[in-house]
């Protein structure tokens, strides 16, 4: 029977013709018709797909004034590059580097306009986008500064950069530009015209800019930051990592409601797509797409901990094992162990579930572990187990500097014997590993600083490249290429030869996707990052191959202490998959696993979160 209606149908054409006939009519429902048609058919969906009585349904499932007062995620119609971005009153000013287009966007109904519709073509190329307290427009084009009314749109030139102008802000009679090229923030009097100063530029990719008060705002194309700065001395407060990448412009919304500041950032990119090409002979190929709209970027800072939390997502992530032998094999009382997820500062596990079969679920080093047990595994089994978690997963950026790390008191008393030796093969008593291991750091003595070093001379010395298998770091360091494994098994040997304690952590990265909700996203590939342990802090992050982008640096500190949401925490200091039989491991050269089975990884992100305050 139909839960909306009591029509006396289950079938999902029923309940579609309910929901246009009945609900859609109604004000709220036109209002928000494809979102409540959506909702109500999901949620119908995961209710008969748990056996459970529709009529259990409370009277109203949907409540279309929960909706958000105006869209969330911004995408402006025929936008292909946005880049600075500035509220006014309640409508987003945005600026199209490409086509020229100063956008004006209603933030209540989505309603775009083109404001300077007879001047687009002084804008085209324009990144930096102000307006200042007396209603002038403020743009960079190229190297230039100009200034004009948001009448007539007619630049009037300000001043002239010796490079490239990126972002601009405007506060009273100071002005603010960003260059990536100069690595500096120019601060210029507005009434004379002059230079007063420069302050240091955080990031090494192209850089917009906002002011909130006291404070300096700026986004990094290559970085994935945003940073937060204290805007009479340049010194950086703290930084956080977007939930998308290439982030290209930013400005704060005070919200009526909540009377709380938001964060919108602006992002465009090429997106990779399959192309329908009826011309061609192979007729999907490989193309790009520009991507660009402005979303809200949550925060939360905790100066305690000295790390920052970004958007979050719940998502659900489920690993299961097809057992199919590929040969003939016979294992008794087997124990195939699979870890669970971690809780960690930036990932919290709501439920977990078994997949297939039951398993027990055991505590190993002080980490979940799921038991599944077979009496015998043979080559005509097959089964499927394994298990599901909704977990909650964010951004982290920790804010430690160089001064944090002086005078750091002695690891504790097991971690030389757990985090120090060579217990994974990492090849430390090879001469071209020693040597590496001194030539890293040199002469450094700042426990961080050193890690940074090695982070970069890792990167000058590999490039990424996947192998069937995973070389030992002094066979990776002759070639020259390695995967995210040998990145790590590199990093790791040289960590611990110059005293740093570190360890290896993983498993799967979700798919990138946060605006694909509620669909299975599959990851190409397992990862690893590293860990490394500074005494009195605790155990920071750093990824091991995605910031070696360009050939010889510079390189991104976007995962130099950082992780963005999509990464999930799944074993540490423990193997993440292992079986025994008759109580005794069963190795690798004798069954591997995936000789036994093949294994399903699937996300599917349910929905976006912000962190607490």
């Amino acid at each position: 029977m139909c839960p909306l209606c009591l029509c006396g149908s289950f079938h999902p054409l029923a309940l579609e013709k309910c929901i246009l006939e009945y609900i859609l009519p109604t004000k709220a429902g036109r209002a928000h018709s494809r979102a409540i048609k959506f909702a109500i058919v999901g949620r119908i969906a995961v209710l008969l797909t748990q056996k459970r009585s529709p009529f259990s349904l409370p009277p109203m499932i949907f409540d279309p004034a929960s909706l958000p007062s105006h869209r969330q995620t911004i995408r402006p119609i025929s936008a292909t590059a946005l880049h600075g971005i500035v509220f006014q009153d309640n409508k987003l000013i945005a600026i199209d580097a490409k086509n020229g287009y100063l956008y004006q966007i209603a933030l209540d109904t989505g309603h775009t306009t083109v404001l300077n519709s007879h001047r687009w073509q002084e804008f085209v190329g324009t990144t930096g986008l102000a307006i200042d307290d007396q209603n002038h427009l403020w743009f960079t084009t190229r190297e230039n500064l100009y200034c004009c009314t948001l009448e007539d749109f007619t630049p009037k030139f300000f001043t002239r950069l010796p490079y490239t102008a990126n972002g601009v802000a405007v506060t009273g009679n100071t002005i603010y530009v960003t260059c990536q090229r100069s690595g500096q923030i120019f601060i210029f009097d507005r009434q004379s015209g002059q230079e007063i100063t420069r302050l240091y530029a955080p990031g090494i990719g192209i850089e917009n800019i906002t002011i909130r008060g006291e404070e300096l705002w700026l986004t990094d194309t290559l970085e994935q930051t945003v940073y937060c700065l204290d805007r009479a001395t340049g010194e950086q407060l703290f930084s956080m990592i977007t939930p998308f990448e290439s982030p290209t412009g930013l400005a704060f919304y005070r919200d009526a409601n909540s009377g709380k500041d938001i964060l919108y950032v602006a992002y465009a990119f090429q997106e990779p797509y399959i192309r329908d090409n009826p011309n061609s002979e192979q007729v999907y190929e490989l193309s790009y797409r520009p991507r660009t709209f402005v979303h809200p970027l949550y925060f939360h800072y905790d100066p305690a901990k000295k790390y920052t939390l970004s958007n979050g997502y719940l998502i659900e992530l489920s690993y299961v094992e097809e057992l199919e032998p590929l040969y003939n094999v016979e294992l008794k009382n087997v124990e195939w162990r699979i870890a669970l997820p971690l809780e960690t500062p930036r990932q919290k596990i709501r439920s977990v579930e078994a997949v297939g079969l039951p398993f027990i679920e055991e505590i190993e080093d002080g980490q979940r572990v799921a038991v599944f047990k077979f009496e015998q595994i043979t080559a005509k089994q097959r089964h499927i187990f394994g298990w599901k978690v909704l977990l909650e997963v964010w951004g982290i950026k920790y804010q430690i500097t160089p001064k944090d790390c002086e005078d750091l008191p002695d690891l504790p008393a097991d971690f030389p014997d757990r985090y120090l030796i060579d217990n994974d093969d990492l090849a430390m008593n090879t001469e071209i590993i020693l040597n590496a291991a001194e030539e890293a750091t040199g002469r450094e003595t700042n426990l961080l600083r050193k890690v940074y070093s090695i982070r970069n001379y890792v990167y000058d010395q590999l490039s990424y490249g996947i192998k069937p298998h995973i070389d030992t770091p002094d066979i990776a360091l002759r070639r020259g290429v390695g995967s995210c494994g040998e990145y790590v098994g590199l990093l790791l040997a040289l960590c611990r030869l110059n005293g740093i304690a570190c360890r290896t952590v993983g498993r799967y990265k979700c798919p990138p996707h946060p605006l694909e909700r509620n669909l299975p996203l599959e990851p190409d590939y397992n990862h690893v990052w590293m860990e490394f342990y500074l005494p009195s802090i605790g155990w920071v992050p750093m990824e091991s191959n995605p910031d070696d982008i360009f050939e010889g640096g510079p390189y991104p500190n976007r995962f130099f202490m950082g992780l963005a949401w999509y990464h999930t925490e799944i074993a540490k200091d423990i193997p993440f998959e292992r079986m025994l039989s008759e109580g005794q491991p069963v190795l690798k050269t004798q069954v591997p696993i995936g000789d036994l089975a093949i294994n399903h990884v699937q996300f599917i992100i349910l929905e976006e979160l912000a962190p607490k305050d």
